[in-house]
């Protein structure tokens, strides 16, 4: 069975490398070298990735799905940490998960009440250093988490994502030479895949 191509190997449990596999399928569309240079980081084959999608969009789809809570802590185990979280004048839980291909990122999902997930990203590691973000320059894929550029470059609006786990941010940055630009941020997971800029400030989109 060792020759079997994956795609006709029996399915095993589903875990964390085949977790990291869906999200770099989501993050392909944006930047497919960044990913493939991380598949193979991680060893495997462009049909593993897929099939890896492929399952998980089919426990997503099961007419009986697993609760998203416990789905991610079945396939993930038990987290690294969680702790009690105010959004606003609610109360939820945050659980983190360390990703090998990501050491100075944790997957974080906030979890309300009777279970239910509020959101799904990945967020800067507890004690890691943030990136410093001071213009347009700094703005590369991968470089950085959504609320560490809200943050960096606030007030920011949010903007509607394209698809689930897809996010957008509109913001005024300086260019290169200290000009500011109106730009659009567009997140996978909660990471940073690419920015345009679309002119002058008052020219920013609105959300």
């Amino acid at each position: 069975m060792g020759d079997m191509p994956p795609e006709k190997r029996p399915a095993g449990p589903f875990t964390p490398l085949h977790f990291q596999l869906v999200l770099l399928r989501r993050m392909a569309d944006h930047n497919p070298d960044l990913v493939e240079d991380a598949r193979r980081e991680l060893g495997v084959t462009l049909a593993e990735m897929r099939e890896a999608n492929k399952r998980w969009q089919a426990m997503l789809r099961s007419p009986r799905p697993r609760p998203a809570a416990s789905r991610y802590r079945s396939v993930l185990g038990t987290p690294e940490s969680t702790r009690a979280r105010r959004v606003g004048d609610l109360d939820c839980e945050a659980w983190q998960w360390p990703l090998p291909l990501w050491p100075d990122l944790r997957f974080e999902v906030l979890v309300g009440d009777r279970g239910a997930v509020w959101t799904e990203w990945l967020v800067r590691a507890p004690g890691a250093p943030a990136p410093a973000l001071r213009s347009l320059d700094d703005l590369t894929p991968w470089s950085c988490t959504l609320d560490e550029a809200a943050r960096a470059f606030a007030p920011a609006r949010p903007l509607q994502g394209t698809a689930p786990t897809r996010w957008g941010l509109a913001f005024t940055a300086p260019d290169g030479g200290g000009v500011p630009r109106a730009v659009t941020a567009e997140f996978t997971w909660g990471l940073l895949q690419r920015t345009a800029t679309t002119g002058t400030p008052d020219q920013a989109p609105s959300a």
